[in-house]
């Protein structure tokens, strides 16, 4: 039977409708919510948060369903019964990656909810690149596609270097105020058709990294912890009950990889599929050319930290796929796929090896190569720390928190253990120094 579902016209956008965008990432989402305004969508990012959305979830999604579709419907639905917006002129986004997890769902899953609402006279768009669904009032248009790849780059660029500097800064709050200064400040390039070309984002970036590495700081010893999962609840605060705020009065500095790397990621799977099964040879030229784009803008970022070597930089994609060779095949691609598993192991490489990986009820491609990699990535990487979290609206943030002060706890048995050994390497050293030192003593004396 034919899925009838109501269309986001021309006319609706011609009409001034409200587009109504879930909230992950809140400065990249920032930028992004500007970029969709300035191309004629009055789009606005929720940030309505707290047990009602939850509820609203559980009420209208099957409560077998993945926390992230629960909680991201929940928000639209809470955000719909809130009186703040005209129902008869909103509309909803919301993406598709048209892989084989449930998030390519998650649309018919809020028709669903919105027919049982009574709203399912709203519409609701697919922002997608696989060809599922199509809009006449929304297009994905090369222009659009460069400006919301900038915004990525900013996000994880600001991302990058805030997390690596808020820890250690001498006044608190100079690293938040700096991100919104910075905010600001692309949002008003943007308003002025300026900030997205190669030349100014390269500009911006290295004065971001500039200014951030200009803020005074401590270099005392923490302990580093980095951030993986489900691409939902990894970055959602909503989502993984304040994680980076519950790091953050651990006394931790915290790394997330950057949503770059699950971009080329999707677009390397796309391309691997038409070579495996065959596809349109036009699709394929396209995907082609925007991972060499999206590859030009990640090498753009990584070079602009080559002059400050007190932050570490993003890792290159092609780097972070080939950590994973031998250790879990490329043709787990289902979610996050391969990636999470390499994501520990970058992470681990660059010094984060206490390691949250954090996944939400029901996601089985999480399960599999997050939690399903550990004693794997043991024998791999001896001393990697690795706690998997389960975010459950059923779950409570007190058990959270405690096994993640666990998992802290061992990093400070081990970091411990290492200064031990290190002194006691040290204090051998210096025995075997001031013996050899009275032999060559003694041989001068006979």
């Amino acid at each position: 039977m034919e899925n009838k579902h109501v269309e986001f016209t021309k006319e609706m956008r011609d009409a001034g409708y409200t587009i109504l965008v879930p909230n992950m990432l809140e400065f990249h989402f920032s930028l992004i919510e500007k970029v969709l305004q300035i191309n004629g969508y009055n789009a606005v990012v929720l940030k309505n948060h707290g047990p009602n959305v939850m509820s609203e979830g559980l009420k209208y999604v099957h409560n077998d369903t993945c926390v992230p579709a629960l909680l991201v419907i929940g928000q639209f639905l809470d955000a719909l019964h809130s009186g703040k917006y005209d129902l008869h002129k909103t509309a909803l986004i919301i993406t598709q990656t048209g892989g084989g997890c449930r998030a390519s769902n998650y649309i018919f899953l809020l028709r669903k909810a919105l027919k049982k609402a009574g709203l399912d006279y709203i519409p609701v768009i697919s922002a997608n690149l696989s060809g599922l669904e199509k809009a006449s009032g929304f297009k994905l248009t090369l222009p659009l596609l460069r400006q919301l790849v900038a915004s990525l780059i900013y996000g994880d660029c600001i991302m990058c270097v805030s997390n690596q500097t808020r820890p250690y800064e001498y006044k608190k709050g100079t690293t938040d105020a700096l991100i919104e200064q910075w905010n600001a400040r692309l949002i008003d390039q943007f308003n002025q058709g300026k900030g997205l070309s190669y030349k100014m984002m390269r500009a911006n970036i290295e004065q971001i990294i500039s200014d951030f590495d200009a803020i005074e700081r401590s270099h005392e010893p923490k302990t580093k912890v980095g951030i993986v999962g489900e691409i939902y609840v990894k970055y959602s605060s909503l989502g993984n009950n304040g994680l980076e705020e519950f790091l953050r009065t651990q006394d931790c500095e915290y790394m997330l990889p950057g949503i770059m790397g699950f971009i080329l990621f999707k677009i390397d799977n796309r391309i691997d599929d038409i070579h495996l099964y065959g596809g349109n040879v036009f699709k394929l030229l396209f995907c082609k050319l925007f991972l060499r784009y999206c590859e030009r803008m990640e090498n753009m970022l990584i070079s602009a930290f080559d002059a400050h070597t007190s932050f570490v930089p993003p890792t290159r994609y092609s780097h972070i796929k080939s950590l994973v060779k031998g250790v879990i095949g490329y043709g787990s691609k289902m979610g996050e796929g391969w990636l999470l598993t390499a994501e520990m192991l970058e992470l681990a490489e660059n010094g984060y090896e206490n390691i949250v990986c954090a996944q939400p009820f029901g996601c089985l491609p999480n399960h599999i190569n997050g939690k399903g990699m550990i004693r794997r990535l043991v024998e791999v990487h001896p001393g990697i720390n690795i706690v998997p979290i389960d975010y459950d609206l059923s779950a409570t943030k007190v058990n959270q928190e405690n096994r993640i002060r666990l998992m802290l706890a061992v990093a400070h048995d081990q970091a411990a253990k290492s200064i031990q050994q290190q002194d006691m390497i040290a204090k051998d050293e210096m025995i075997a120094e001031a013996a050899k030192k009275w032999q060559s003593r003694q041989s001068e004396n006979s």
